[in-house]
């Protein structure tokens, strides 16, 4: 039953990171990332300096061991990093994508000058030199 808790908190984290996939990007979450990063390097002081605490804290919570539930917070820590990695590069490319675009409009020629270098169907049809005709007497 002492299992039930962690699990539920394991998962409301997990659900945290998935919703935070959805939720937009800002000044605030970038503050809460933050705060989270200073939480974890707190975590991992205390942890050093006190490894018991996280055996009790384990076996209060229905986990044998503190590394267990180490290991399930990292994952969870993982998992929204991953989130975080992916939100930031999907912008990245969305923004590279505009400023491609961007750039091709500004180098594009104007629509006279290029039809004047690649010519128009009708001064195309006068530069072509005649199609070669089959004579009768070679077609055999």
């Amino acid at each position: 039953m002492k299992q039930l808790g962690i699990q539920l908190l394991l998962v409301l984290g997990t659900l945290a990171v998935a919703w935070r996939l959805l939720a937009g990007s800002g000044q605030r979450t970038q503050a809460l990332r933050r705060l989270g990063l200073l939480a974890l390097a707190g975590f991992a002081i205390w942890s050093i300096f006190f490894p018991d605490v996280w055996t009790g804290l384990a076996r209060r919570v229905g986990i044998g061991r503190g590394a267990d539930l180490i290991l399930y917070g990292l994952v969870v820590a993982f998992f929204g990093f991953v989130v975080t990695t992916y939100k930031r590069f999907r912008a990245m490319e969305t923004r590279y994508t505009r400023l491609a675009r961007r750039i091709a409009l500004d180098e594009a020629r104007p629509a006279a000058e290029h039809a004047r270098s690649t010519g128009s169907p009708d001064t195309l049809a006068a530069e072509l030199p005649p199609s070669p005709s089959v004579k009768t007497s070679d077609a055999d």
